[in-house]
């Protein structure tokens, strides 16, 4: 078996002082040394050093195959890092990894905080939305940052939505001889920073985070009124029984609200909604949630939105079923997959009714009401009744 020709190297700000022997050993022999400019000046690199394209694409390493090759990355490689990326590329006598202790990994042994309870989350290039799920009191949260300017901009976005009084650390250069930290009020930031700095720590504190159980309020998203209800979403949600990694079909979408509390739990979400305005709202609430990057949204309608659909989990149809939409959806779930299916219609709720008989499953019947003023009294005012019915394929 021939030597890697590919070696991923985790640099620090020490530069080569804190690298290993191998490591050393396998930058001074290689032809090719690719890495940000930051990276190749650390590592004192002449001219066989070449900066990251942006934005980063591992085609130009795969160019080089074969011959002794360098990548140079920020601390471990493989947290937040082009490790992975390239790893997934190559088989496995391709290439080695030597990583240096990652920005994480620094910035809590400086502050003291134990990195195992930490929330650890790249923000160079995703947006601000992508804390929501994390942000609750006293939650610690570290961050990579994009660049110095970021960090103003995270301060005014964390205090816009209730987290002024937390509390922020600004962590330059960690591990070097310009190694710089220092505290801050997010609503009282304002300070100068170095421009390549590269993490920032969070202690929150303010307002509350959102509700980790499924059924969060109505009024956290953007809707038109078709919305499945928070009492029922609950126990739509219960059903459909989400898992980190599964994937779900929400057919009929309406708000998102089903996707999102699903994408929350760890999993993924194709929404499938016929008009382009609620199709705008689901977009907007999957940003609004920083689960963007979890929620694919599909304008169309079920079954032929679905054909060229990766199979799901789950799937939720919110509405709108008839015989031949479901046929057309049974047919395309592998052996284990979950559905459940909402009624509000007589039509809908008979046909619910004759599909339980016919394949099993739970069918219940759910009426909520909620106390409304009535004059001097209150009354309780009756929601429309929704059938739901789940079954395993």
């Amino acid at each position: 078996m021939s030597d890697p020709w590919l070696t991923i190297i985790g640099i620090g700000e020490d530069g080569l002082a804190g690298l290993s022997e191998a490591s050393r050993k396998a930058l001074a022999d290689a032809e090719t040394v690719f890495g940000g400019e930051r990276h190749l000046a650390l590592a004192g690199v002449d001219s066989r050093g070449r900066p990251w394209p942006v934005p980063f694409d591992a085609k130009v390493v795969l160019i080089c195959r074969g011959q002794p090759t360098v990548v140079l990355a920020s601390g471990d490689p493989f947290w937040h890092g082009a490790g992975a990326v390239l790893a997934e590329k190559l088989g496995s006598d391709e290439w080695m990894a030597y990583p240096a202790p990652s920005t994480f990994s620094l910035a809590a042994a400086r502050l003291g905080w134990r990195l195992e309870s930490v929330t650890c989350i790249g923000l160079h290039a995703a947006p601000f939305e992508r804390l929501v799920p994390h942000l609750a009191r006293e939650e610690r949260i570290i961050c990579l940052m994009r660049d110095a300017a970021a960090v103003g901009d995270l301060a005014k976005w964390l205090t816009e939505r209730g987290w002024g009084a937390s509390l922020l650390w600004t962590l330059e250069a960690l591990g070097g001889p310009r190694e710089y930290i220092d505290q801050h009020r997010v609503d009282l930031f304002a300070e100068e920073v170095a421009a390549d700095l590269v993490a920032v720590a969070l202690w929150a504190r303010g307002t509350q985070g959102i509700p980790r159980s499924s059924g969060l309020p109505d009024d956290l998203f953007a809707h038109d009124g078709q919305i499945t209800k928070r009492p029922v979403r609950a126990l739509a949600l219960s059903a459909l029984a989400p898992r980190p990694g599964e994937r779900l079909w929400d057919i009929g979408a309406g708000s998102g609200s089903i996707s999102v509390e699903w994408a929350l739990c760890g999993g993924t979400a194709i929404a499938v909604e016929a008009r382009e305005d609620r199709a705008a709202n689901i977009g907007k609430n999957a940003a609004a949630f920083g689960l963007a990057h979890r929620i694919t949204v599909v304008a169309g309608k079920a079954p032929e939105a679905l054909a060229a659909l990766d199979a799901p989990n789950a799937v939720f149809i919110g509405g709108g079923l008839d015989h031949a939409t479901f046929d057309a959806i049974w047919s395309r779930l592998s052996p284990g997959t979950r559905l459940v299916a909402h009624s509000v219609t007589l039509e809908t709720e008979a046909l619910l009714g004759e599909l339980h008989q016919r394949h099993g499953g739970e069918l219940m019947r759910v009426e909520i009401a909620l106390a409304a003023p009535l004059g001097r009294y209150r009354s309780w005012e009756a929601a429309r009744p929704v059938v739901q019915w789940s079954v395993v394929r």
